[in-house]
């Protein structure tokens, strides 16, 4: 059985210091992110969800689907999103060697271009070295982790539960993780315009990272 927090406990955020787990506001705003993508069909439908109730989220792009789908992904693009580094393979920092994991951070960067001012870096899995890590911001990227788990890759929850996940744990300044991907896309598609939805109706506000 899979473990992990849905709701990222304070306690874990006391343990690792210098990542962004939450963005403390008092305008009961929120943060969609989805990671990934770009993915054909997936990633244009959840483009059509957010631009349907003009929301300005995050993409936390895989180099390698970036270079497989341009296409999409202009669109994420010209949809006024911020764009994050996922590394161009996917890879878990756990598992690789520090000079391979910068390298492929590189990589992933060289597509995505200076989209934006600000350089925004999720680890996947949200697995990374302290070593990394130091190295990661010194490379002048902002470590973007999250706070509430749509947990939508996980196939053996139901898309309801998905969605109890994030209207339950969401509070102000929430950075929430969602998938633009194959795996999560069946939970995602039931789970997010539920979602916004429910957290328009209790008056909270989206905008992306920068």
């Amino acid at each position: 059985m899979k473990f992990y927090w849905v709701k990222t406990r304070w306690f874990i955020r006391k343990l690792f210091p210098g990542y962004v787990w939450n963005i403390s506001n008092d305008t009961k705003t929120v943060y969609l992110t989805f990671d990934d993508g770009p993915t054909p069909e997936v990633t244009e439908w959840v483009l059509g969800v957010l631009k349907e109730h003009d929301i300005k989220a995050t993409f936390f792009c895989i180099g390698n689907n970036i270079q497989k789908h341009p296409d999409i992904f202009r669109k994420v693009v010209e949809g006024g999103h911020s764009i994050g580094n996922h590394t161009f393979n996917h890879l878990n920092g756990w598992n690789t060697d520090d000079f391979t994991y910068f390298e492929n951070i590189e990589a992933c960067e060289k597509w995505i271009g200076s989209i934006s001012g600000t350089k925004l870096f999720r680890p996947p899995y949200g697995k990374i070295k302290r070593s990394q890590k130091k190295e990661v911001l010194k490379m002048g990227y902002k470590i973007v982790m999250w706070d509430v788990l749509s947990a939508d890759f996980d196939q053996s929850i139901s898309p309801e539960k998905c969605l109890h996940n994030v209207v339950r744990n969401t509070t102000d300044g929430s950075v929430i993780i969602f998938h633009d991907s194959i795996k999560a896309n069946i939970n995602m598609r039931y789970a997010l315009p539920k979602a916004i939805e429910y957290l328009k109706e209790k008056g909270f506000r989206f905008a992306a990272i920068c």
